[in-house]
């Protein structure tokens, strides 16, 4: 089963999001690696792919988990989570949309 997960930046956060990019993106490339992981990405805080000062709003990823439990944990286990980078997350099954 797919599931979303968004993880909503806290306030102030910019820099420790900066700092634990790079962990983040390391466990979306293990799901990448594991065929599970069909969409990621970040919302940015103004009109543009690269924000820059401004920073981002919310991160998205769209992934396969055994169960909501699964995808739940994997989740809460993100380093962005952990250190509270994410002020909150929200993860729903999701079910993709077929063309007519």
């Amino acid at each position: 089963m797919l599931y979303v997960i968004i993880g909503e930046s806290a306030p102030s956060s910019r820099d420790r999001q900066r700092e634990l990019l790079p962990q983040h993106l390391s466990r979306l490339r293990e799901l990448q690696r594991a065929g599970r992981l069909v969409l990621g990405g970040a919302c940015p805080a103004i009109d543009s792919p690269d924000p820059g000062p401004a920073g981002y709003l919310a991160g998205l990823t769209v992934a396969e988990f055994d169960s909501l439990e699964a995808a739940m944990a994997w989740a809460d286990a993100d380093p962005q989570a952990l250190a509270g980078v994410w002020s909150s997350v929200t993860v729903r099954p999701f079910v993709r949309a077929r063309a007519a």
